[in-house]
């Protein structure tokens, strides 16, 4: 068992580094040299990201191409990152733990102390899975699904994001990674399976849910520590103000668009929850006025019956008056 945990590290190792092009050990991401390090390189990937499948689906609109079937490679794609996910989210809670336990979560989440070597490079490669994640736009654009302005602004500007909180050094933005790497293990995994299984899940509801809890908890969060952070510039000694590393742009860039994404999530869940609802209830006050009618119907039929049955009663009683007179 030790030996296969050894061959599996090593092999992690290697990747990483390949990935990287820094040793494990001594990585850092101000220095520029793994890819996607540079502001140059964050702007020309955010907007191929934009010409590529705006592009496609221009193309597919006007010969007509018909839906792609990618059902294996979607299955495939999904559960790498469902097992990226996790590995991530357990590399996070590896790391944190300690820190925690010795010096608390506040030092933890504002500390410059907490924002070590091996924080930073899971960082780096959360930043790297979130350019990974635009691939789920191309699927949907190949497969010529709808494209939602809450899945491009969110796919596009979770990877900016991520980008600006590396380069502002924040030391709190584990506890939004963490909370959406968990989230991720639990939707990836949904899409894996609905990929290859086409049978409802009766919990897909609650990942909106749970996607929409996601960002109450980091907006109370974060918010709490850059209100705190400004005020000990100002009032040092004020009972909740503490210092909270990194720079004030990063903070309010992450603020924004975290509160963004609360307010476009729950509209989502609106519009999509709302509408089911209203279609169901449409469905069955047609189902009812259907039945009213045919139990009318039946009501009617009945009533006619029994006429028919009274008067060929009294016809009879007629005619054997009639004969006996």
């Amino acid at each position: 068992m030790s030996v296969l945990a050894e061959t599996i590290k090593n092999t992690v190792v290697q990747g990483v580094e390949r990935l990287s092009k820094q040793p494990w050990d001594k990585f850092t991401f101000e220095n520029k040299v793994s890819p996607f390090t540079t502001n140059k390189e964050v702007f020309i990937g955010f907007c191929t990201y934009f010409v590529i499948i705006f592009g496609i689906q221009a193309i597919m609109r006007k010969f007509n191409v018909k839906p792609l079937q990618l059902k294996w490679l979607f299955f495939v794609h999904n559960c790498i990152l469902t097992v990226v996910s996790a590995a991530l989210l357990t590399g996070f809670a590896y790391n944190l733990f300690p820190i925690m336990r010795k010096h608390g979560i506040l030092y933890a989440m504002c500390n410059v102390g907490s924002y070590t070597q091996q924080m930073e490079l899971l960082y780096y490669l959360n930043y790297l899975v979130k350019w990974w994640e635009l691939i789920d736009t191309l699927f949907l654009v190949l497969k010529r699904k709808k494209l939602g302005f809450l899945h491009v602004y969110h796919h596009s500007f979770t990877m900016v994001l991520c980008y600006v909180e590396l380069v502002g050094r924040v030391s709190v933005a584990w506890v939004v990674i963490t909370i959406n790497l968990a989230i991720h293990v639990v939707m990836y995994y949904y899409y894996a399976r609905t990929s290859i299984i086409k049978k409802r899940v009766w919990w897909k509801k609650y990942l909106t849910t749970m996607q929409i809890v996601q960002f109450i908890i980091d907006i109370a969060i974060i918010y709490f520590v850059v209100i705190a952070n400004n005020l000990y510039k100002f009032f040092p000694n004020f009972i909740f103000a503490f210092p909270c590393a990194g720079t004030d742009f990063a903070h309010i860039f992450g603020c924004m668009i975290v509160t963004s994404y609360l307010f476009l999530f729950i509209d989502f869940f609106k519009e999509t929850y709302k509408t089911k609802a209203s279609k169901t209830s449409k469905k069955s006050a047609s189902k009812q006025k259907v039945e009213s009618k045919k139990s009318k119907k039946s009501k009617n039929s009945k009533k006619s019956t029994k006429l028919r049955q009274r008067n060929k009663k009294q016809n009879i009683g007629h005619d054997s008056a009639f004969s006996e007179h």
